[in-house]
């Protein structure tokens, strides 16, 4: 009999590390070939009045990352799959083809959260995964079937669309899913959910080559609506199954976590608190919760002089720090007292970006002074100019007569 992979390789957790390290080097080998084809066809992104970029950027990273998870996943088969990973990647490919067509043309919000309902029922409904109970949250325990449906479905849509709106300077997307895949996909691996852990370590490794790429600032790339779609769809897949696993495991408390739910709220916090808090201030200022602005975190670090990278990796180390805040704190307080605590943060978030909208706000309106009394003073100047030169030329038609 001939010797298979798997023969070859029997240990699933050196399975797992090829796998990521599989999608590491796909990503980084295939993205400079997509950023040569993107400039000869012409397939950039154009900056516009709000853009955090000066110069057209290919915009098909997101082809690399889905080639990344989709080759290094399948290398192996450990066994333990089910119905759920085929549901997944059905739903994976019906996203790649929504953003890669996004990318291209324009959709309306409407057809694409169209789109990703159907992409969401198809795990939710299809394999039953579903937030059915919330830890006593509030007192609230198991919840009724369609309740749960119609709850996980709403998540994979909001989080979908987080990972969209996040996605606005380098490397933010693309390092927030990267520290959340890796978070899930280490507890998948330690508790011996192996198909699931291969998802989530692969998707690790293709954000890191890609990373390598959006921060360049010469052989620079963006994920596109391709990318961030198919990330934010993976990673809620990986939290969702995340609660799943610990509410059967309940019993357990050497393998499971009773504060699941909260756990991973902050590990997803930036997403989650950036759409919350964008979407409140657009509705309360009479604007579409839908239509574009400068109003994200982000957007408000960078126009407080803060570098992509530096917005970006204080992002990185608010999300870790407070993961570990919280994982340390779940054996001291009950999941509802976690969560008065999220809200606290939640509260300290929209204080925090107020005071940086006043601070950009300061900061525009003086150097508009600035400006403004430069002109002015340029003006002065070349008044008096020229009432000198006109005084001079009267002088010499005086003195010549």
């Amino acid at each position: 009999m001939f010797p298979t992979f798997e023969s070859l390789i029997p240990d699933k957790n050196i399975q797992i590390l090829i796998s990521a390290i599989i999608a590491l080097f796909i990503s980084l080998r295939s993205i400079p070939v997509i950023i040569n084809i993107s400039g000869l066809r012409g397939l950039m992104d154009n900056p516009v009045k709000r853009s955090s970029h000066s110069t057209p950027t290919p915009t098909f990273g997101g082809v690399a990352i889905f080639a990344g998870i989709l080759i290094g996943y399948m290398i192996w088969n450990f066994g333990d799959e089910g119905i759920l990973l085929h549901k997944v990647f059905a739903g994976i490919t019906i996203l790649f083809f929504l953003g890669i067509k996004d990318d291209l043309y324009a959709l309306s919000p409407t057809k694409k959260i169209g789109i990703q309902i159907i992409a969401s029922a198809i795990v939710v409904v299809g394999c039953d995964l579903r937030i059915s109970d919330l830890f006593g949250i509030f007192g609230i325990g198991e919840i009724p079937y369609l309740v749960s449906i119609g709850l996980t479905i709403f998540i994979f849509v909001a989080m979908i669309n987080a990972f969209n709106l996040i996605d606005g300077i380098d490397g933010l997307a693309g390092g927030i899913g990267m520290i959340a895949s890796g978070g899930f996909g280490l507890w998948f691996l330690v508790n011996h959910h192996y198909s699931l852990a291969c998802l989530a370590l692969c998707l690790s490794g293709s954000l890191l080559g890609f990373l390598r790429f959006n921060f360049s600032q010469s052989n620079k790339i963006f994920m596109g609506d391709t990318g961030s779609l198919i990330i934010g769809y993976i990673i809620t897949v990986l939290a969702v199954k995340f609660i799943h696993f610990n509410v059967l495991h309940a019993w357990d408390p050497s393998s499971s976590f009773v504060s699941a739910p909260i756990i991973a709220i902050v590990i997803l916090i930036v997403p989650i608190f950036d759409t919350i808090r964008v979407f409140s201030v657009r509705i309360l200022r009479g604007k579409s919760p839908f239509k574009a602005d400068r109003m994200h975190m982000h957007h408000l670090l960078i126009d407080n002089n803060l570098s992509h990278m530096q917005a970006s990796f204080t992002l990185y180390a608010v999300t870790i720090a407070l993961t570990v805040l919280t994982y340390s704190a779940r054996s001291y307080f009950s999941n509802t007292e976690l969560c008065f605590f999220i809200l606290f943060l939640l509260v300290c978030y929209f204080l925090v970006a107020n005071w940086l909208e006043v601070k950009r706000f300061q900061a525009k309106k003086a150097k508009e002074e600035l400006a403004a009394a430069t002109e002015v003073k340029v003006t002065e100047t070349k008044t008096t100019d020229k009432l000198a030169g006109t005084e001079k030329l009267q002088f010499g038609e005086i003195s010549a007569n």
